[in-house]
């Protein structure tokens, strides 16, 4: 690639991410030393803002890269898991676990998961455990931005531009953005990234089927080459996998920090309403034509380089150097949406639910946002150093972060239904799930007696579900035999107040 091209392809790449970085600064301007308003922008957004953070937020490099690597190598069915299936689970937990935490968090002023089960239960280690448990399956999730980043531009510039350049950049971006802005300069840079990326995502494929001689011609490829892509279930998946991802990515995405806490920011209940109404359209719009491209790519015949992602070599190849440049961008800026936004949890957790009760419990608001500032900065250094190591494909390292937090839905869920739950529990629930989960991740698969043992599937169906069943069987039989300590609210709605959660 000439390198003219290439610094073209930089110079827009690096002018996107300026311009997105100048949203945040005024969002900076805007937002009070409070911690409230630095992690919730003063529970204040309208219907368009609330969705569209939420939607950026979740734009990562598991969509626009990890998804139509799949759909390249898999084929598109994978539209039904993300787009389809996900986008109308997501909606609906939404619905029955947001606007139940809305409605307790607006009550009490509830700024994390961790700060509102630790009053609910009286338990400031249940506090600890949840944002732990949090913060753990947070950190492969932000580094797998950093690895789509450094990917990106590796096809982008066919590989003139090395990997780790591509996640460092990304990296400085996210902390000098997050450390600025606060979750307002954070919702409205996200608002102007999920309208940027739904156009041009859509411009691409319209791009690509011009170049590529129309739908028809497409399709012939397809069929020529891929054949097997066109039949329900005649690519690599199976309906177990695909109800099994789709499942625990629901239900995950339930318990990332930086969509659970999006639970809280609503202006009031018709936002939040409109705006899980909405989601399943907003989903689809951008997840299909993402993952179709990914299978068009296959069936014309398009070779990825080994670290190299399909969608930036796919449009080198059919559209122009400076199109695919902004495609690029924007899905880097997508990127650094969903990074930021994870950084700004973590450092939410970090000093809500750890600094603040552990270390300094008189610690003054504009104090514990400059700590989370500070934390901001030594995660996400963490997770890049993390990310040169490429410990995995995005689609491993999200599946098993989606897997991770979605062992804390159940609990969560009864916690704010049923009465009778206990501290116990839910300490059993989410400990002994989180235990089962782990184990499967890290050990290998192994035979004992004829019998498979932390095997990656238990009769077709992923581990990952059994543990989730066993946090609901855990949670329930332990509640059902203790008995709720007389610190803990045994009605689901008196939960505490915005006091500290006091020590078990």
């Amino acid at each position: 690639m000439a390198e003219s091209a290439i610094s073209i392809e930089l110079g827009i790449v690096a002018a996107y991410l300026v311009l997105a970085l100048g949203v945040g600064i005024v969002g900076y301007r805007l937002t009070g030393s409070d911690a409230e308003d630095y992690y919730l922008a003063s529970r204040s957004l309208g219907t368009i803002v609330l969705l569209f953070t939420t939607f950026a937020t979740l734009l990562s490099a598991f969509t626009f890269f990890g998804g139509p690597n799949l759909t390249y190598g898999a084929g598109p069915e994978w539209i039904l898991v993300m787009g389809l299936m996900d986008g109308i689970l997501f909606a609906i937990l939404w619905y029955v676990i947001g606007y139940r935490q809305w409605l307790v968090g607006e009550r009490h002023g509830y700024v994390t998961l961790g700060e509102m089960l630790g009053d609910r239960f009286g338990s400031a280690r249940l506090r600890y455990l949840v944002a732990g448990v949090s913060l753990f399956w947070l950190f492969p999730y932000i580094m797998l931005q950093q690895m789509g980043a450094g990917e990106a531009l590796v096809g982008l510039t066919a590989g003139a531009v090395p990997y780790w350049a591509g996640a460092a950049l990304i990296t400085v971006f996210m902390i000098i953005y997050v450390a600025a802005s606060g979750l307002r300069g954070v919702a409205w840079t996200d608002t102007l990234q999920g309208i940027f990326m739904l156009g041009v995502i859509w411009i691409a494929v319209a791009w690509v089927l011009s170049s590529a001689g129309g739908m028809s011609s497409v399709s012939t490829a397809l069929a020529t080459s891929k054949p097997e892509f066109l039949s329900l279930g005649g690519g690599l998946y199976s309906p177990q996998w695909m109800i099994s991802t789709a499942v625990t990515i629901a239900f995950g995405v339930t318990m990332f920090p930086q969509i659970n806490q999006r639970f809280f920011v609503a202006e009031n209940a018709k936002v939040l309403k409109r705006s899980f109404t909405l989601w399943p359209v907003l989903v689809l719009l951008l997840f299909v034509p993402a993952f179709l491209l990914g299978s068009w790519a296959a069936g014309l015949g398009v070779s990825v380089p080994s670290g190299s992602n399909v969608i930036p070599v796919l449009l080198t190849e059919y559209t122009p150097a400076w199109f695919a440049a902004l495609v690029v961008a924007g899905a880097m800026a997508a990127m650094m949406s969903s990074s930021d936004s994870m950084l700004l949890s973590g450092s939410s957790y970090l000093t809500r639910d750890i600094y603040r009760p552990l270390i300094n419990p008189t610690a003054s608001t504009t104090r514990e946002g400059w700590i989370g500032r500070l934390g901001v900065a030594g995660f996400a250094l963490a997770t890049f150093i993390a990310s040169l190591f490429r410990p995995g494909t995005l689609v491993e390292i999200g599946d098993t972060a989606f897997g991770g937090f979605a062992q804390l839905t159940l609990p969560v869920l009864i916690a704010l239904y049923w009465s009778q739950t206990t501290r116990q529990g839910m300490f059993a629930g989410i400990a002994g799930a989180q235990v089962f989960y782990i184990l499967h991740v890290f050990i290998p698969s192994t035979i004992i007696s004829g019998v498979t043992v932390f095997g990656s599937t238990y009769l077709t169906w992923d581990f990952a579900l059994y543990g989730m069943v066993l946090s609901l069987v855990l949670t329930v039989v332990v509640s059902l035999i203790t008995t709720a300590g007389a610190d803990e609210q045994t009605d689901a709605f008196a939960v505490g107040s915005r006091s500290q959660s006091r020590a078990d």
